[in-house]
């Protein structure tokens, strides 16, 4: 009996953290989308709904139950292509991701600023995607396999004009460059500004579909970005760029 009563006193304590936990990781799922504004409101709409409910508002509850499917079936049809997007990145979620230790990562990132740093100065432009939580094996096969310790010579060279692989993508995956030479989905976003090229384009793609983090050289303005969850940082300095990385990765 006395356990039969626990259960009753803690079942309401486990439907409002379940309930948390699915809401939380269904706004993970559309993060850095247009659908996120659409949820938001749904939400409101939501708690609005469970409030008329509880004042037995009746009227207002029925008009708020017909409002909740419309906004539903407008969130689907509107938002498709997020919806595809968000299903995308978690098929390619690994479930027990590699954790890079901390003198790895400085490492890398020195070497990848050392590499920046020079292709800047001789106008050269790069792509260089940092494979995070989710896999990305998918675009690694449509490259050429490289296997590689990361290092700056070897990004100067892979991007030097006239290199076969210079026009692709390299991919960083546990902690070597795994592949050269990778096309990268171009972004959908037609509000991005006519400035940014196609490696800009394809950086944002690659992380509108994967958590990803992207680092792009301009050969035209000779400046960095970073680009991560559809999210463009322009015009960054080499220690912005270094902490950029760490907060993500730590997050």
């Amino acid at each position: 009996m006395n356990i039969l009563n626990l259960f009753h006193f803690w079942k309401p304590v486990l439907e409002i953290i379940t309930l948390w936990f699915i809401i939380y990781h269904i706004m993970l799922f559309f993060e850095g989308t247009r659908a996120i504004y659409v949820l938001r409101g749904i939400m409101v709409i939501l708690i609005t709904f469970f409030v008329f409910q509880k004042l037995k508002l009746d009227v207002l509850s029925w008009l708020l139950t017909k409002l909740f499917t419309i906004s539903v079936i407008a969130l689907l049809v509107i938002f498709h292509p997020e919806i595809r997007q968000g299903l995308a990145r978690l098929g390619k979620r690994r479930i027990f991701p590699t954790l890079m230790k901390e003198e790895q990562m400085d490492y890398i990132l020195n070497q990848i600023i050392k590499a920046v740093d020079s292709l800047m100065r001789d106008k050269f432009g790069a792509l260089i995607a940092i494979e995070n939580k989710d896999s990305l094996s998918s675009y690694i096969n449509n490259g050429v396999l490289i296997d590689a310790r990361v290092s700056s010579e070897l990004i100067q060279a892979i991007f030097t004009p006239n290199n076969p692989l210079h026009d692709g993508g390299i991919i960083i995956q546990n902690g070597r460059i795994m592949a050269a030479g990778c096309f990268f989905p171009f972004t959908e976003n037609e509000d991005l500004s006519r400035i940014f090229g196609m490696r800009h384009r394809a950086g944002l793609g690659l992380t509108e579909e994967t958590d990803a983090i992207v680092i792009i050289v301009s050969e035209e303005r000779q400046n960095v970005s970073l680009v991560h969850q559809g999210r463009l940082y322009k015009d960054l300095g080499h220690q912005e760029i270094i902490a950029k990385v760490k907060e993500i990765f730590k997050a």
